[in-house]
């Protein structure tokens, strides 16, 4: 993971944070000028990059990854030990954090694609329960491991969203993974994004945005 961390600072108390990872082989630049967009004043954006490494979807091409992709399918062949290593990297930031005086409770974990395959992973089997998880565009990966390996975020407003013109993480995908969530999962949404492909749109971050001052409002207790 890179070092340097994009991100927007909370322009007044700084009470909460929210940390979203980008999908393959982007970077958390563009993310981070999208949450300046939406921002709200109290809270502080962290967009970290995935480290470059080979991936074997791609024919082993090498480009930032948070862990390797074998395939597609339903059926596919997932990296468990890679996912695992990321978890770890996400949880050292969401550590920083409380370090730093934000309560877990005040950290929403979100994501894209495969950034937001990672942050559900991270954010269900956290040992202290987060203030909840966006997922764009993404999937649950591991699934079998739950709801075994829940934590206490399995009770936080979890926001999944999909377009069902998606086909590089197919719909089917998200609401497949929507079902699963739902089964273990007392606050998990799902909302579908009419001829959106693998990608965001302005009505789609409004709905982040008031999912998050949702979840962290400014007035929240520290």
């Amino acid at each position: 993971m890179a070092s340097h961390v994009p991100t927007v600072l909370a322009s007044a108390r700084h009470t909460a944070t929210v940390i979203f990872l980008h999908g393959l082989g982007d970077t958390g630049h563009g993310w981070c000028e999208g949450f300046a967009q939406i921002k709200s004043d109290h809270i502080k954006y962290m967009c970290p990059t995935a480290s470059t490494m080979p991936v074997s979807i791609n024919m082993g091409m090498r480009m930032p990854s948070w862990f390797d992709i074998y395939g597609l399918t339903a059926d596919s062949k997932e990296d468990e030990v890679g996912i695992k290593k990321a978890a770890d990297k996400i949880r050292a930031m969401i550590d920083v954090e409380i370090q730093n005086g934000i309560p877990s409770h005040r950290i929403i974990l979100g994501g894209f694609s495969q950034g937001g395959a990672l942050a559900l992973y991270t954010a269900l089997t956290h040992k202290e329960k987060l203030g909840g998880i966006v997922a764009l565009s993404s999937f649950l990966p591991l699934h079998k491991a739950f709801p075994k390996e829940c934590g206490p975020t399995k009770d936080s407003p979890i926001f999944q969203a999909h377009g069902d013109g998606d086909l590089v993480v197919p719909y089917l995908f998200g609401v497949m993974s929507s079902e699963v969530l739902k089964t273990f999962c007392s606050k998990s949404e799902f909302k579908t994004y009419r001829g959106l492909q693998h990608g965001s749109s302005t009505e789609e971050m409004r709905d982040v945005k008031g999912f998050i001052d949702r979840v962290l409002p400014s007035d929240g207790k520290l």
